[in-house]
Formats: structure tokens, sequence, C-alpha cells
């Protein structure tokens, strides 16, 4: 992952910091990142327990330095080389650009499903309509988040909070790749989370 990123970044042209966060990982995550660490200009921060992925996107955010911070899970499904279309489409003059997994690979009844009817839910609610706003990769005008406080699943309504301050937002296809490794902490009961949320 870490090689993909740093060659999706530097095929921008612009300069970046990379902020990793190991969200109570039991698998090893943080030795290797500390092995990153070391040979690159990374900066990982450590959570005693999972907290959830909402937190550690707060984390990120809150200590980002640059125009515009883009959220990227580390399972590889979220593919780097998304970024530099991210980024774009932030250069026509909008200050949010969220992905859409439209070729999704993932399980169609526990992941799919739940997450189609979460979405229409959302849009319906908030007037946002975006046809995947639980997709991580989604890149931001720093500004934007910098009011913004986040808990709970709260991390999929961000385009909802950037839209009451005027924001505008635009949503691309990105790639969306078979999980490699590990195991999803998402699933139906998560799904009630996102609506109570909501």
């Amino acid at each position: 992952l870490h090689g993909e990123l740093v060659a999706a970044l530097k095929s921008t042209g612009k300069s970046f910091e990379i902020f990793y966060v190991d969200d109570g990982s039991t698998d090893g995550s943080f030795d290797v990142l500390r092995q990153i660490a070391s040979v690159s200009a990374v900066k990982v921060i450590r959570f005693r327990r999972n907290f959830g992925q909402t937190a550690a996107l707060a984390c990120g955010a809150e200590r980002a330095t640059g125009d515009t911070v883009i959220f990227l899970d580390a399972d590889r499904q979220n593919d780097p080389a998304d970024i530099p279309n991210l980024l774009k489409k932030m250069g026509e003059g909008f200050d949010v650009v969220s992905g859409w997994r439209f070729d999704r690979k993932d399980a169609p009844l526990t992941r799919k499903f739940p997450s189609a009817i979460a979405n229409r839910i959302i849009s319906l609610v908030t007037g946002v309509h975006l046809h995947d706003y639980g997709c991580t990769l989604k890149a931001y005008r720093r500004d934007i988040l910098k009011n913004v406080r986040l808990y709970g699943e709260m991390h999929r309504f961000i385009p909802v909070y950037a839209r009451l301050v005027g924001a505008r937002i635009a949503e691309i296809k990105v790639n969306h790749r078979p999980r490699v490794a590990g195991v999803t902490k998402y699933g139906l009961t998560r799904t009630f989370k996102v609506v109570l949320d909501l």
C-alpha cells in the first residue's frame, strides 16, 4: 500500500504528507508502520484500542497541514491510483470529491445491499445525492473539515456537513479491489448505527 500511495502522490507533482492511523490493530500493522517510518517521511499515530473508523479519520484530519485532505482505507480495496483523478476533479472548483465504488468487489447480501439502502436513506433525508457515502476514498478542502466534529459513524456524513456550509460536491467513479487480507468490521448491524447517526 505504501509503495502505491507514494507513487500516486508523486505523480501529481504536488507536495504531500502521509499519516497512518493504527486503530488498535492486533495483526502486526504497527511494527510494519514503524519500519516504513524509519525509512520514509510518514507520521504514524497509534490508538490504544479500536475506536472506529470515524475516530481514525478525525485524528488524521486534525493533524493535516495541507490544503487538501484525502482519506483512504488501508485494506487495499481503495486504489491510490485514483488520487490524481480526485485532485483533477477538485481543480474544477469542487470542495469535496467523493469516490463511487461503481464496480464494488464485496459480498452482495451482507455488504452491497445494506450499503445501497443506507445510501438511499441518507440521500433522501439530507438532499445530498451521492451513490456511495460509505466509500472512504474522498478528497476535501481542509478548511471544510476544520469545524466538523465527528463521532459514531459520522465520517460518512462529512459531505452533508460540507453542503451545509456551501461546499460544492462532486462524485467520480473509482476502482474498487477485492479484499486480500484482514476481515471486514462492517455488516448488517452497521446499517442500523448509520441510520441512528443520521
